[in-house]
């Protein structure tokens, strides 16, 4: 699941490194590439679609159509908001006194 979301989102850069310049509807199409891997990653329609609101956002917001590089521009953005979301801070696993320590690690649908 992991290798073909990165494959996904890589081919989204792609398309955005293969341009000079990115037009806005450059970034809508990058975005919808991006959108469909994470659906098909099973990550939460809620939370794709506020990762992409912010990430457009902010791509428009900081003029990365006009920038020099504005494929690392975007790579950038998208790696703080995927940060963000998927929590900045380290948190601690609790180890059980006897083992083994269970954990439960699953998507919407079981991936």
């Amino acid at each position: 699941m992991f290798q073909n979301l990165t494959e996904k989102i890589a081919d989204a850069f792609k398309a955005f490194r293969s341009k000079g310049k990115l037009t806005e509807a450059d970034l809508k199409a990058g975005m919808r590439q991006i959108k469909l891997a994470l659906l098909e990653a099973d990550v939460n329609f809620k939370v794709v679609k506020a990762f992409i609101d912010e990430v457009s956002a902010r791509a428009l917001g900081e003029q990365v159509l006009e920038s020099l590089l504005p494929a690392q521009q975007i790579v950038k953005i998208v790696n703080e908001e995927l940060t963000r979301i998927m929590g900045s801070e380290n948190a601690k696993l609790i180890i059980a006194s006897k083992p083994p320590t269970k954990v439960l690690m699953c998507g919407l649908q079981g991936s």
